[in-house]
């Protein structure tokens, strides 16, 4: 197999198994109200163990991360996949809170492996620096398709046979990812894309992470990375329950789902592009702030399938724009050799305000009936992750310290 044939068939697997990983995420929602009229799992319990799965994803990523940079990615990739089915076959069965608990870290012990961080990481090495954020782009763009095609099904096994049956389907393709993860050691070590071939003078795990704990930008850049999990995971998780409650059909809500996907791969793949040319820190606060106005501009006009559909459509092409940027910003301050970890600590931010996201959206509408005060705070922190994104100081350690450790590079 020649190096470029390679090349390819890395790209298919890992956006394959992102695919399935971001799509039966970004599609859980479809299951709250069915789940609350069957099995009497309230919104509260549902957001919570959403909210559990993203915060345990976050929690463990630097780990997982840290396996992956030293151990190769694929025992990570099968294990992790392996748990993220275990986690949905546990929610067919689960009656309570506790069980719902459980199954939400095991989903989150699974998307810590399957997502992004591992697999940025082994197709970042395998390209030279100048194509890493449109070749990062593009996986992250193809492993958006996944929502286009799992929310409409999950919808239509939902409708046609119950919300058991779909989720047991959903547990069987999270794992199938075990299958597409079996050859990409070898393609690894034909790319040099494992972590022993990153740097040619190591440096400490420990060394690297105070590095980047200590550098106001990459702390800036963590920062503002709360904003991203905390709307995105409250939007997956109760815009479908939001829509119901203003007499919109419950098909929108899954076609809205979708269209999130087919936007999001041109969106991703687009930044991914914008962000080999022009200024990744300020592309990011851009993303920050187009969202936060396109939900503004969502709340202000009535609520309808048509405006739904084009909320959706906006916020996809901003989705995942972010991967390949962050993605970029890292291995160009710090380099790869401990991007896994280095990534899990960004990302953990992500899930912190995921967690947030999800759970407040459930506890403001047990409250209060509506979710008024949750859209309120979308958009507070959206504005403040774009402030703290643009301000970003995104010079190597190294370069800091000849500039005699000058506080913020100008905006």
């Amino acid at each position: 197999m020649t190096n470029r044939r390679a090349m390819i068939l890395l790209l298919v697997l890992s956006g394959a198994i992102i695919s399935i990983c971001m799509g039966l995420r970004q599609s859980l929602g479809l299951f709250m109200r069915p789940m609350a009229v069957d099995a009497g799992i309230s919104a509260a319990t549902f957001g919570f163990a959403i909210a559990l799965q993203n915060i345990v994803w976050g929690i463990s990523q630097p780990f997982v991360g840290a396996l992956a940079d030293k151990h190769g990615p694929r025992p990570i990739l099968i294990w992790t996949a392996l748990a993220y089915a275990a986690g949905m076959l546990l929610m067919v069965f689960s009656r309570g809170a506790l069980g719902m608990d459980v199954a939400g870290f095991l989903l989150g012990i699974g998307t810590a492996g399957t997502a992004f961080g591992v697999l940025m990481g082994v197709v970042a090495r395998a390209v030279p620096p100048e194509k890493q954020s449109q070749t990062v782009g593009l996986v992250a763009a193809s492993g958006s398709l996944g929502t286009m095609l799992l929310a409409p099904i999950g919808q239509g096994l939902i409708n046609g046979y119950g919300w058991q049956v779909a989720m047991v389907a959903f547990a069987g393709i999270a794992s199938s990812m075990v299958l597409f993860a079996l050859p990409i050691k070898g393609l690894a070590i034909k790319l040099n894309a494992l972590p022993a071939a990153a740097s040619s003078k190591p440096v400490p795990l420990g060394e690297a992470l105070r590095e980047a704990i200590g550098h106001r930008g990459y702390l800036f850049m963590t920062l503002a990375f709360f904003a991203c999990g905390f709307q995105l995971v409250f939007l997956t998780t109760h815009l479908p329950a939001y829509l119901q409650l203003c007499g919109i059909a419950p098909g929108v809500s899954a076609t809205a789902l979708g269209l999130i996907g087919l936007f999001n791969t041109i969106g991703t793949y687009g930044f991914g592009l914008l962000g080999a040319r022009y200024s990744q820190k300020h592309l990011l606060a851009l993303i920050y702030l187009l969202r936060t106005l396109f939900i503004c501009a969502f709340l202000l006009v009535p609520i309808s399938a048509t405006t739904t559909l084009i909320f959706a459509a906006a916020m996809g092409t901003l989705w995942l724009g972010v991967s390949p940027l962050v993605t970029g910003i890292i291995s160009r301050v710090f380099g790869l050799q401990h991007f896994g970890s280095l990534y899990g600590v960004v990302f953990l931010s992500h899930q912190v305000g995921s967690f947030f996201g999800a759970w407040m959206g459930g506890l403001v509408f047990g409250w209060t009936g509506s979710y008024n005060y949750a859209w309120g705070a979308l958009i507070a922190i959206g504005f403040a992750a774009f402030t703290l994104q643009w301000m970003m100081d995104e010079r190597p350690p190294a370069e800091r310290q000849r500039a005699g450790g000058a506080e913020l590079a100008p905006a």
